[in-house]
């Protein structure tokens, strides 16, 4: 079965770095869209990062020139550096795989506390 496993997360203070990884099995991941989601208590889950297969990305606004997205099809895992963190950036993040009209697939999640 589809299993997306997320680590990486934590309590960091604001300015600082965390890399979150998520390593996939169960899909042909090299052909895989990968990406990364967050939700803040109260808030609806929002695209952060996503990488296609070709390796084309795209970043929410928010996070424009402070996160990385990157894949590694070797190791069937997908990563999110977050530098300049900041307290706004405290959420769940979440792993998501699609292929197409395919239904995606999810992680079960991390969590990312930044104090100010």
């Amino acid at each position: 079965q589809v299993q997306l496993v997320e680590s990486g997360g934590g309590l960091v203070q604001a300015g600082g770095s965390l890399r979150l990884s998520c390593a996939a099995s169960g899909i042909i991941f090299s052909i895989n869209t990968m990406g990364w989601y967050r939700q803040a208590p109260g808030k609806q889950r929002e695209l952060v990062a996503s990488i296609t297969s070709g390796r084309n990305t795209n970043y929410a606004d928010s996070v424009k020139g402070r996160f990385t997205i990157s894949r590694d099809n070797t190791n069937n895992t997908v990563y999110l550096q977050m530098n300049s963190l900041k307290p706004e950036d405290t959420a769940v993040y979440y792993c998501n795989s699609r292929l197409g009209s395919s239904p995606a697939y999810w992680g079960q999640g991390t969590q990312v506390t930044v104090s100010s």
